[in-house]
């Protein structure tokens, strides 16, 4: 089998960065042309596929999620974006691969592992990982996340959170707690923010006691777990919570079945995402949801629109069933902004 020249490779026989590597390779700026000719010599010599940057097609495709968003807590959530992804890359012709990637990793090192044409990378990512990805000098669309200088592909978390806290304040709830890990999280921050508009536009003011926020610790189910028995020992306890995703919400609901708390009668609960695990629960849980899989496609047509939106916010709709103390059904509710 003849071995593919990597990036890698040619940026050590040039004695220079990947990113210099990928800059030339792609003509763009940043480089003498004198360093310019010579990478590109030191290519064709180590027999490096320029087919690859033929019309600027993107044939291969690299999806990056971080270590941290493991199985029981996240994938729920991301295994369907990824999906999505996956549809929009078979529909094109794009081989797509996955990478999980932390802070402590060698960015440019596992990205180019790939040889990838381009990068979707998806939920938190420390900015140390962004500032790397930047050096990589691909095109790249973030999803669930945001940041000032890349395409980005967003839920409307702002306004789900602020219809799925009006909504319990319609069910006649007044001390309305917020379950959610920490805030670093853009998306999360968004729910937040949608979450304190309601309780302000409603004239609800609740102590700092009320919001819930876990630090970014591996085990986030058992810290979510004494964070809504901190809830629940408060002196007067929250008879609503709105936790930040359905994992969460699921969590504070055995947390009160251990209490002998019945959900909705004395605790109604709100999640976000719509898994698949929120219509099985006893009792089916109340959640905003997201059409996960267009989130992924919508970050793939990112990828090629460069000259149209860079920030693209998606819809999302109250789903309400009876943990929130109504009877089941949904209702559509679009963006007010």
């Amino acid at each position: 089998m003849v071995k593919k020249t990597r990036i890698k490779d040619i940026a050590t026989a040039s004695g220079v960065s990947i990113a210099a590597v990928s800059r030339a390779l792609k003509g763009q700026p940043g480089l003498s042309e004198a360093t310019r000719q010579r990478i590109l010599a030191v290519a064709q010599a180590e027999g490096y596929d320029f087919s690859r940057l033929r019309n600027g097609r993107i044939k291969r495709l690299l999806f990056l999620l971080h270590k941290q968003h493991n199985i029981a807590s996240a994938l729920p959530f991301y295994s369907s974006v990824m999906l999505g992804v996956a549809d929009a890359c078979r529909e094109n012709e794009v081989a797509m691969s996955f990478q999980p990637i932390g802070p402590d990793d060698p960015v440019a090192e596992l990205v180019n592992l790939h040889q990838p044409d381009a990068l979707i990378c998806a939920g938190f990512l420390e900015p140390e990982i962004l500032d790397a990805i930047r050096t990589l000098a691909l095109p790249t669309t973030l999803v669930d996340l945001w940041a000032a200088d890349f395409p980005c592909v967003n839920p409307d978390n702002f306004h789900g959170g602020f219809v799925a806290t009006r909504h319990l304040i319609q069910q006649g709830r007044k001390r309305i707690a917020f379950l959610g890990q920490s805030l670093h999280h853009y998306s999360i921050r968004q729910r937040v923010e949608g979450y304190q508009q309601a309780l302000f536009d409603a004239g609800l003011t609740l102590s700092a006691a009320y919001r819930v926020e876990t630090p970014p610790v591996k085990d986030i189910e058992q810290a979510l777990v004494e964070g809504m028995d901190g809830l629940l020992a408060l002196p007067r306890p929250p008879d609503a919570i709105f936790a930040y995703n359905d994992v969460a919400a699921l969590v504070a609901m055995r947390a009160c079945a251990r209490k002998g708390l019945n959900v909705p009668d004395d605790i109604a609960i709100v999640g976000f995402d719509d898994i698949d695990a929120a219509s099985w629960a006893h009792p089916p849980l109340t959640t905003v949801a997201i059409d996960k899989r267009e989130l992924g496609r919508d970050a793939f047509r990112l990828l090629s629109n460069e000259q149209g939106e860079r920030n693209l916010l998606q819809p999302v709709r109250l789903v309400i069933r009876e943990s929130s103390g109504s009877g089941r059904g949904h209702a559509q509710l679009r963006p007010a902004r």
